[in-house]
């Protein structure tokens, strides 16, 4: 049976969700991001035609679009339109996977028997537009990369369907750039032996590719010819992440409390963004000596940042441990994960603060997760 995959692109969605806010922002130049230091997060079209992009650093924006209107994001607004859209896709489809907060994929194959997989897929995302009003693209192929390709050709406000005998003569044309796995480091490697096009990729020996790029090589080659056997993974609420720690002896010391939730944190924040996850839900978890074991979580924004994590465990701990009894155990959990490429609070952090955490994240890779902590992690436990 040929597969039917669609992947779903909330467009501009921060820019979206804040111009349900405030409806002045409607057909001007909008970038949401933090302050002067900050950088952008997501930028309207409008500005787009300036040059402004995601991650551009805002007196570089503002220096291409000076008449751009800047707002600070509501990421718990952006959090919880985003489960209002998940809610709708998963009520309406066989199979759906949240790849990120503004990205989905559906399995559809199977059901042209009895419905039709585009017009089924363009009665959803009227449905979304309706019911959250946020403007929503689409593309249905065989897989999911050319599915996602076709999506981001198709934006704004796109519908695109790319029958299998017309896969490869929609994917020639394009820039070797539309290849999901091809970022800068890789185009320009490309470049430099003059492939530019995804034609030019897709008539290349796989062999050459392998020796200049390892198994790489080999996935590059098969989505250039369109091929990607990748599943539409089953999204799960119940997915989470979680460290504990049992004292060698029972304890009331807060502050190695403290410390040792920091490092659990720091831990765990860092596989969050090892396997671009996030996570809308922090768990504390504790357990009394007389073995009474507790446990307090709270909904968050979603994010993957040490600093920010922090904040709320210490602040689930302290309206946890309310009984002056010693401690035998104590836990951090992260549920409610989704994949997603928005790793950093880009409402908050500065571009020096993201660096930052990418020079740790390049150390910690090569040295192992625990050559660079925070101080407050070092005390004893």
């Amino acid at each position: 049976m040929q597969r039917s995959i669609v992947h779903m692109d909330l467009d501009t969605f921060f820019v979206s969700c804040t111009r349900l806010l405030d409806s002045r922002l409607n057909g001007v130049p909008v970038i949401v991001g933090g302050g002067e230091r900050g950088v952008v997060a997501s930028c309207s079209y409008e500005a787009r035609k300036f040059g402004v992009h995601s991650a551009m650093p805002m007196k570089m924006a503002l220096r291409l679009c000076p008449d751009a209107k800047v707002v600070k994001g509501d990421y718990e607004f952006f959090s919880q339109k985003s489960n209002e859209v998940t809610e709708i896709i998963r009520n309406n489809v066989p199979l759906m996977e949240k790849s990120s907060i503004d990205e989905f994929y559906l399995d559809l194959s199977g059901m042209d028997k009895f419905f039709g997989c585009y017009k089924w897929t363009n009665e959803i995302t009227q449905t979304i537009t309706k019911e959250t009003g946020l403007p929503i693209s689409f593309a249905l192929s065989t897989n999911k990369t050319v599915s996602k390709i076709g999506t981001g050709e198709a934006k704004p406000l796109g519908r695109l369907e790319i029958k299998s005998d017309l896969v490869q003569s929609f994917l020639n044309p394009l820039s070797v750039r539309k290849i999901p796995m091809v970022g800068s480091v890789t185009f320009q490697l490309l470049s430099r032996i003059g492939v530019r096009k995804i034609q030019t990729l897709a008539e290349m020996p796989m062999d050459v590719l392998q020796q200049m790029m390892g198994k790489n090589g080999q996935e590059l080659w098969k989505k250039a010819n369109g091929i990607d056997d990748s599943p539409v993974v089953p999204y799960s609420e119940q997915k989470s992440i979680s460290k504990e720690h049992t004292f060698n002896e029972d304890t009331i010391d807060i502050e190695n409390m403290h410390s040792l939730i920091s490092r659990m944190v720091e831990n765990l924040a860092f596989q969050l963004r090892e396997q671009k996850l996030l996570t809308s839900v922090v768990t504390v978890k504790i357990r009394y000596a007389n073995f009474d074991t507790e446990t307090k979580q709270c909904c968050i924004p979603y994010s993957a940042v040490d600093h920010t994590l922090l904040k709320y465990a210490l602040e689930l701990f302290k309206k946890l441990y309310t009984r002056r009894m010693r401690l035998r155990l104590i836990g951090v959990k992260f549920s409610g994960l989704v994949h997603g490429q928005h790793q950093m609070n880009l409402f908050e952090d500065t571009e020096e603060l993201m660096n930052l955490y990418q020079a740790m994240d390049r150390m910690k890779r090569r040295f192992g997760s625990t050559a660079v902590q925070r101080a407050v992690g070092f005390a004893s436990v």
